[in-house]
């Protein structure tokens, strides 16, 4: 049976793909997506249920106007689902004033006059709960910060390409793509589709796919726990933020994190989330997902739970309860632990999104549209020059 030709393939629809079909849908765009698992899954990066999102962008200020459009991009499919996959919870940031989360946030604030606030301890025990402040920590609020609940926005994502026409396909993965000055031309078990432009958004599969891009890619295996509170009423959504906490501790790296207690409808999973935000064990994708995605060899391990237990006993004691389950994902960083956006520097048909780096999530609905613009035009209006292949740090 012949296949249609498409405008654009689009391989990988976890958060980056999925939102990249939506856009190039809404375009009208003939737009093929093909993900290797289920849609949504959560044997990749966006399982779990939930993101944090910020405006006060530690890591780069060049990434709040992206930002922006990510939020505008969030509510409006919020609308178009009829609920909101975007809460704004607010957020507590702790660490030393010099620290990177810090020195970042406020940096970023002060340059985008982003809504922040420095609290004294007893502010922070008023306004956000029972953290324990080091006396040398400072602590910032973010009123504008929340969560996202990302396998519902991939899922949303996902029904509105359909709706638009687009064609989606799950449980098939790609084997082998080909471009040349003709069109491209992607390989799966089933069939060999056509068409005039690719997008690979394949995360942690991406250097599998795209080994000629250049850029080392380096996969790495993280974990995140729900627990129970010692009092639980004190941790709800609408009583308690999003917080994040940078740990001052000799050969301790990265930054701890969590997220209210959800109640409702938003309690997919029980408990209260909490994370530690930095590189794990470096991992082969295949390894962590298993053949077939087999879950018992992606299952986490009792060992796992010391990753972001301390979070909780150093910082929300009165949080530090029982476990009741942890969920692995993926990271898949770049060098320099910044995006890379851009058309592959070997084939004028190929653009590439990939080394989201543990904080892509938040932006799927910007990288969505930009992704959409270099297919179909070559360039986009949004500020991604800095996220190109032509850096210093790749």
């Amino acid at each position: 049976m012949s296949q249609p030709h498409y405008d654009v393939i689009v391989i990988g629809l976890g958060a980056m793909g999925a939102a990249t079909c939506h856009a190039l849908a809404a375009r009208d765009v003939r737009v093929l997506g093909l993900e290797r698992f289920d849609i949504p899954h959560g044997l990749g990066s966006s399982g779990g249920h939930s993101r944090l999102i910020r405006l006060a962008y530690y890591e780069h200020p060049d990434y709040v106007p992206l930002l922006r459009r990510a939020y505008a991009g969030w509510d409006a499919l919020g609308e178009e689902l009829g609920t909101p996959v975007l809460h704004r919870t607010g957020a507590l940031y702790l660490g030393r004033p010099e620290g990177e989360l810090i020195a970042g946030s406020v940096r970023a604030a002060r340059a985008h006059g982003l809504a922040h606030e420095l609290l004294d301890e007893a502010q922070v025990h008023e306004r956000c709960g029972p953290f324990r402040v080091p006396a040398h920590f400072a602590a910032l609020y973010e009123p504008d910060a929340g969560f996202v609940l990302c396998e519902r926005a991939i899922a949303g994502f996902a029904a509105g390409a359909l709706r638009r026409g687009a064609s989606l396909r799950g449980r098939e993965p790609v084997q082998r793509w080909h471009a040349d000055a003709a069109g491209v031309s992607v390989t799966t078990a089933r069939a060999t589709y056509h068409a005039d432009q690719l997008v690979i958004t394949a995360g942690a599969w991406t250097g599998a796919l795209a080994h000629e891009l250049g850029v080392e890619l380096t996969v790495t295996r993280q974990v995140a726990g729900w627990v129970w509170p010692r009092a639980p009423e004190r941790f709800t959504l609408g009583r308690f933020p999003c917080w994040a906490v940078e740990h001052d501790a000799p050969g301790f790296d990265g930054i701890y994190y969590g997220f209210p207690l959800m109640t409702g409808h938003l309690a997919d999973v029980p408990g209260l989330k909490v994370g530690h935000h930095a590189p794990g064990p470096q991992t082969d994708p295949d390894a962590v997902v298993g053949a077939g995605a087999d879950r018992r060899a992606y299952a986490p391990t009792d060992a796992d739970e010391a990753d972001f237990r301390p979070g909780l006993s150093t910082y929300l004691p009165d949080a530090d309860g029982p476990l009741l389950s942890m969920r692995v994902c993926m990271y898949t960083l770049s060098p320099d632990r910044h995006f890379v956006i851009d058309r592959h520097p070997g084939h004028d048909r190929v653009t590439v999104g990939c080394g989201f780096s543990g904080h892509g999530f938040k932006l799927a609905p910007a990288m969505g549209e930009a992704l959409a613009d270099l297919a179909t035009t070559g360039a986009s209006d949004l500020p991604i020059g800095f996220l190109s292949m032509i850096r210093s740090g790749l």
